[in-house]
């Protein structure tokens, strides 16, 4: 849908590390989202103003991931969130995960379908025609 790929930086932390000092891997959905969070927050919008002006949250309903190489302790991160399909009442991101230095390999590669949902009812819900234009 869009050629535009928004980025967001993290580092790997302690309490993101298995005994080993690799990322245990549910870590990364906390990247992914943590993303796709502050994607929503470059639109204009936080999560709470999305709750309270437009009764609206997102729900994972789908993610399909492909691991292909460890994040380690200390490693800073560049996470990629880009719409590849808007339906009337759900998203489709691809996103990646990325070591961002020396070598920038990409270390996953995942797909997530969010549900667009009214917040007081968790029923599907239209995404609202503001939520791309918002100002707020």
């Amino acid at each position: 849908m869009s050629d535009e790929t928004f980025w967001w930086t993290t580092r790997v932390y302690y309490e993101d590390t298995d005994a080993s000092g690799v990322v245990y891997h549910a870590n990364y959905l906390r990247f992914l989202e943590r993303a796709r969070t502050e994607w929503v927050r470059s639109l204009g919008w936080s999560q709470e103003s999305l709750r309270h002006e437009l009764d609206l949250c997102f729900a994972v309903s789908e993610m399909t991931t492909r691991f292909r190489g460890p994040a380690r302790l200390d490693d800073q991160l560049a996470i990629s969130v880009r719409v590849i399909q808007q339906r009337r009442a759900s998203l489709r991101f691809a996103q990646t995960v990325h070591r961002d230095a020396p070598d920038g390999a990409c270390l996953i590669e995942a797909e997530v379908r969010a549900a667009c949902l009214t917040e007081s009812t968790f029923k599907p819900r239209a995404l609202p025609a503001s939520f791309f234009g918002s100002t707020a």
